[in-house]
């Protein structure tokens, strides 16, 4: 399985990431990807940008040396099941994704808690891809949640970087795999990129994908075609 499509990345707008756009892009290129997708965390981290980043990402081509540059967020949940991405920054981007980050939704071991919020998030107009949902901080019924997700056109995402950042979420990630193909949904891969030369470096999550043999038509990074017609994206 060789994916080249890259749906989760941050630059040095988010203070944590250590990198630009270009240097991102250069690495993508590289590696020869056909589409990046710009993700900085949303602004209700403390380090993060002000809203007016995503408000101006237009200014950024959607083409740079033939490979497609897509526009996105990754927003922070809140315990109510709302997110710091409101509809006029949603309507300036391409896609939307959101996660569980400990400074804004604190690490909770109550799964119904977690599970009901983030069935609030999957309803959201707005999003499209939830990311890392196996987090081990952030234990979900992967069952209820795959359902919801499939019902409602949102992928959930294999987070390659959970690998290093974090541990103990294999198994989890193995059960969403599992629970996306039973439900008939979409799964989502992303590096996580916080530096650029791990941009495209998608390899542990394809090594999960290929182990449970899942098929390239529910993996929504798998071609240029099903990745823009899942997000919606025109032109």
């Amino acid at each position: 399985m060789n994916l080249l499509i890259d749906l989760h990345i941050h630059t040095h707008a988010s203070a944590h990431a250590y990198s630009s756009v270009y240097e991102h892009i250069v690495e993508a290129k590289r590696k020869n990807m056909l589409a990046l997708g710009i993700t900085d965390h949303g602004p209700a981290l403390d380090d993060s940008p002000h809203r007016w980043h995503f408000l101006n990402m237009n200014a950024i081509p959607k083409q740079i040396d033939g490979m497609r540059i897509l526009k996105g967020i990754e927003a922070n949940i809140f315990e109510d099941g709302k997110i710091d991405c409101d509809a006029i920054m949603a309507d300036k981007l391409d896609y939307v994704m959101a996660g569980f980050h400990s400074p804004v939704y604190p690490p909770c071991n109550d799964i119904v808690k977690n599970t009901d919020c983030l069935m609030k998030v999957i309803n959201h107009p707005s999003i499209k891809i939830i990311v890392h949902p196996g987090n081990p901080h952030f234990p979900l019924d992967y069952r209820e949640i795959a359902i919801e997700a499939a019902r409602n056109n949102v992928a959930l995402e294999v987070n390659s970087g959970s690998a290093v950042a974090r541990k103990g979420s294999l198994p989890n990630c193995r059960k969403i795999i599992a629970e996306v193909m039973n439900a008939g949904g979409y799964i989502s891969v992303g590096s996580d990129s916080h530096f650029c030369t791990r941009t495209g470096n998608l390899d542990h999550a394809v090594t999960l994908l290929e182990e449970q043999q899942v098929p390239s038509e529910i993996i929504i990074n798998s071609s240029l075609t099903l990745m823009l017609t899942f997000l919606n994206i025109t032109g």
